[in-house]
């Protein structure tokens, strides 16, 4: 996005360097705060801002209302907000300018929204109509590992991301435990259960030997070709299957992770064990699978009780 007449091209290589190593986020992170960043240098480029000492609180509350003009919803500039606050910040810390101006930046009011959850039903279904899948379309192969996949981001509630990064030697079948790479960079052990470990078994022997090659390596899950399977073909999986559930809502990977939180609480899991599942920092994150299940109760009552 930057050429060779951005001024601040350097300044944008110093803080994407000091989230990628001092802060150690992840390179999806990194990449989102580099590009809302060169968004707002460019823009207050184009106001007439020649040098980052002349940065000031009205410049980044001009861009905020440039792209509510241009579309943007209230979640995309609440995070190109705290784009800007944490960039001000380190600018400060670093001496590149002499204070630091978007301390009082005010970010709009978000919508919170209830995470889309599959019921236990429908997430059985899901799993039985996999296991079952009779399809001209795909191989045997490829059935068996798409089912593995399913039941695993399931059963264990991890990341999409956590699971394309998944190599064989991080699964513990005695224990039925798996090693996860988080956000952060931080390892933490997750459970998964019978029926996942039945699919996975099948596909390890069975299913990923008629895809390896050269280009595996260790990866557990891998595609047709033999390489790591991406985010974006588990998605093509997960959107593929949930079509032939009737009644089930359209879901990503992440609403699978969603329905195993909401599921194991309305099963009387402790708050903070799911929590420590799920890799989540901060509890608060973890809280509002409580308002799922709250609603989901509501939903029953006025169903079921005579006096809803």
């Amino acid at each position: 996005m930057t050429n060779s007449n951005d001024w601040f091209a350097p300044i944008v290589e110093d803080f994407v360097k000091y989230l990628a190593v001092e802060k150690n986020r992840s390179s999806n992170t990194v990449r989102t705060y580099r590009t809302d960043l060169e968004l707002f240098l460019q823009f207050a480029s184009s106001q007439g801002l020649k040098k980052l000492t002349e940065l000031e609180l009205n410049t980044f509350r001009l861009w905020l209302a440039n792209q509510k003009e241009k579309g943007s919803s209230n979640s995309t500039i609440s995070r190109r907000s705290s784009t800007a606050r944490v960039f001000s910040t380190w600018a400060f810390q670093k001496g590149l300018i002499d204070s630091d101006p978007a301390i009082r930046l005010i970010s709009p009011k978000v919508n919170k929204t209830l995470p889309k959850v599959l019921g236990q039903k429908q997430a059985t279904a899901l799993m039985q109509t996999a296991a079952n899948l009779e399809d001209e379309e795909n191989s045997m192969a490829l059935r068996m590992r798409d089912h593995a996949i399913l039941e695993v981001l399931y059963s264990s509630g991890i990341r999409v991301g956590e699971l394309t990064g998944l190599d064989i030697k991080d699964l513990d079948f005695t224990r039925c435990t798996m090693r996860v790479i988080g956000k952060g960079n931080k390892e933490r052990v997750v459970p998964f259960g019978q029926p996942a470990k039945e699919a996975l078994r099948s596909y390890l022997d069975e299913s990923r030997p008629e895809f390896i090659n050269e280009k595996s390596g260790d990866a557990l899950f891998v595609g047709s070709r033999g390489k790591r399977l991406d985010t974006r073909q588990v998605r093509r999986i997960v959107t593929s299957a949930i079509l032939r559930v009737e009644g089930a809502p359209d879901i990503s990977p992440h609403d699978l992770r969603h329905s195993a939180a909401t599921h194991m609480l309305e099963g009387g899991a402790d708050l903070r064990i799911v929590q420590e599942l799920l890799g989540h920092s901060s509890l608060a994150t973890t809280q509002k699978y409580t308002h799922v299940t709250i609603e989901r109760l509501r939903e029953v009552f006025a169903n079921a009780h005579p006096r809803a």
